[in-house]
């Protein structure tokens, strides 16, 4: 997908990960927030949204795990008000069912009749909603509903790509890796799609554990290529860009 010389970015407000990146994310992107368990990815998300809905963008949180209950719990841990940008329709925190999904991915194949022309769209955004930042958690979620239906899954991620390009929200789809080095995603197809990869590390050193990011691809954008320190403070993550990582990821 061609980006253009006259293209809009965002910066996520995160201490020391916009140092990162030489502009920003070009507005519009679809970016892989890609990790093992524990490494930070819904915080990340929960503050990306906090921080773009604070700046007046209309943000759309799809959980298929949590309910909308705890990830607002968690928010309000870091020192952040979901309550107050709901009111101010600034924040929408859907939860879905990934099996309801299955269900209708492969009822509407049915009634297709083999074309690949489904529309995704009534089964995730809201009538009336039209959002700037999505966040999807998690694509492994998703991909749990689709097991040995792997061509069905194929399918539905490749229409929610489509949709989530069309909408020109900038969006960030969590994907749970059980090994970064060798596979980020569960199929695959996703990082192919993604226009971007932001990698969370979380490093065991002898018994203590390390967290760490890296932008691993950023279609568009110049960034840092390095693996730099991260932190989950009390105010949400803060990355220092200065501090490299090395050794075993």
């Amino acid at each position: 997908r061609c980006i253009s010389a006259s293209q809009d970015f965002i910066k996520l407000g995160i201490q020391g990960f916009d140092e990162l990146m030489e502009k920003g994310i070009p507005k519009g992107t679809t970016v892989l927030l890609c990790g093992g368990p524990g490494s930070g990815k819904t915080i990340m998300s929960l503050q990306i949204l906090n921080n773009a809905a604070l700046q007046g963008k209309k943000c759309f949180y799809m959980t298929f795990e949590e309910s909308t209950e705890r990830l607002k719990e968690h928010m309000e841990d870091f020192g952040w008000h979901p309550e107050e940008l709901e009111k101010k329709k600034l924040l929408l925190i859907k939860k879905f069912s990934s099996f309801e999904i299955t269900r209708q991915v492969e009822a509407m194949l049915e009634k297709a009749k083999g074309e690949l022309l489904i529309d995704v769209k009534p089964m995730l955004f809201p009538k009336g909603f039209s959002p700037d930042i999505v966040v999807v958690d998690s694509l492994s979620a998703i991909a749990s509903a689709f097991v040995g239906k792997e061509d069905t899954y194929r399918i539905y991620i490749e229409q929610l790509f489509t949709l989530l390009e069309e909408s020109k929200a900038t969006s960030f789809l969590i994907a749970e890796s059980t090994d970064v080095a060798t596979k980020l995603t569960v199929s695959g197809v996703e990082e192919f799609l993604a226009d971007g990869v932001i990698v969370l590390y979380n490093i065991k050193r002898g018994n203590v554990r390390e967290s760490a990011i890296e932008v691993l691809k950023m279609r568009g954008a110049k960034f840092q290529k390095k693996i730099v320190a991260m932190q989950i403070t009390d105010n949400g993550i803060a990355v220092y860009p200065e501090q490299e990582v090395f050794g075993e990821v």
